[in-house]
């Protein structure tokens, strides 16, 4: 997940920045979640490829503890996944992901990083990966209609973790683990 094209980050990492966690997505899901973002989610606000957020705000004293805990995990087979259908976000559409095994590794992770979590990060997880997001609400209605019929449910693995510094707004990548194939 990196910025998309003609978003410039500082050249140095900004301190104090919080640190995202996300699942990444096998490359022809992520061409095909990447097509429906730049279709739909409004150009202004398109700052970013489409991503499966799993943490928004760990905080940056935890960077090398989180990448441990990452490695650890990444030891096991990539987790099975699929696509579930549209997930209605209010002014927004989302995909649907379902997979026990990522929601098991969030779980760890919160454990591991218990007492650190924000409200946010703390909250029973929804796997999705958001193509369309603060529209009108007829927007988003009008885009689940349309997508509703033709959306295949379609299986796929997880390739790993993506860790990353929140900075204005962009994401700088810190580094992506791979999990064991």
């Amino acid at each position: 997940m990196v910025n998309l094209p003609g978003q410039v980050l500082a050249p140095e990492r900004q301190p104090g920045a919080p640190l995202l966690v996300t699942a990444l997505l096998p490359p022809e899901v992520q061409g095909w979640a990447d097509a429906l973002r730049a279709a739909h989610f409004p150009p202004e606000r398109n700052r970013l490829r489409a991503h499966v957020t799993l943490f928004h705000a760990l905080p940056p004293s935890v960077e090398a503890e989180v990448i441990q805990v990452l490695k650890d995990l990444t030891r096991n087979p990539p987790p099975q996944a699929q696509i579930m259908g549209l997930l209605k976000l209010g002014r927004g559409t989302a995909i649907r992901i379902e997979s026990p095994a990522m929601v098991e590794c969030h779980a760890e992770i919160a454990e591991r990083m218990h007492g650190l979590l924000t409200r946010q990060d703390a909250q029973p997880l929804r796997l999705h990966v958001t193509i369309q997001n603060k529209v009108t609400s007829q927007e988003a209605r009008a885009l689940q209609v349309q997508l509703g019929p033709t959306l295949e449910l379609r299986p796929f693995r997880f390739r790993g973790f993506g860790l990353y510094a929140w900075e204005d707004g962009l994401w700088r990548p810190i580094k992506d683990l791979h999990f064991n194939r």
